[in-house]
């Protein structure tokens, strides 16, 4: 944010590769799918100047691209589809939730991935919103106001 969108890229890229050195490949594209790329992305974005609402929906759908790397990743070095197993895990807990109120009938795939996505841009979207809550505090706490644009209610609140 401070010096500028190469100075994130090459903090990210010194990241991963003392990550790499240190803990290992898992560890390091870890942190690339789940925190790296999100960052670079929030940073590349405040310094643009975009306002709060693109910001948090474009962060949300990297953060949820890197979640879905991270699932597939993951699935490929212990060998087993985590992705079937979610499904097959909603699939089963909507099954139970309809059979509980009444309902006699089998979820589509179609609900199923749904849910899913919806759950999974959820999480991701509260994740990234809070990021941005945290980091305008702590920004603006280290003098940052001037170079930071953000929204009335969160200036009224700091």
């Amino acid at each position: 944010m401070r010096w500028g969108l190469a100075a994130g890229r090459k903090t990210m890229v010194a990241t991963a590769i003392l990550l790499l050195t240190l803990s290992g490949p898992v560890k390091a594209s870890t942190y690339l799918l789940m925190h790296g790329v999100v960052g670079l992305a929030m940073g590349s974005l405040w310094r643009l100047g975009t306002n709060w609402a693109t910001s948090i929906i474009l962060c949300t759908i990297v953060r949820a691209m890197g979640a879905v790397g991270y699932v597939l990743l993951s699935s490929f070095l212990i060998r087993e589809n985590i992705l079937a197993l979610i499904t097959i895990n909603i699939h089963a807990s909507l099954t139970y939730i309809l059979t509980g109120i009444g309902v006699n009938t089998v979820p589509s795939m179609y609900a199923i991935y749904t849910i899913f996505g919806s759950l999974l841009l959820l999480n991701c979207g509260f994740f990234v919103f809070l990021l941005h809550i945290l980091y305008a505090v702590f920004l603006t706490k280290l003098g940052m106001r001037a170079s930071l644009k953000l929204p009335k209610w969160m200036e009224r609140a700091i």
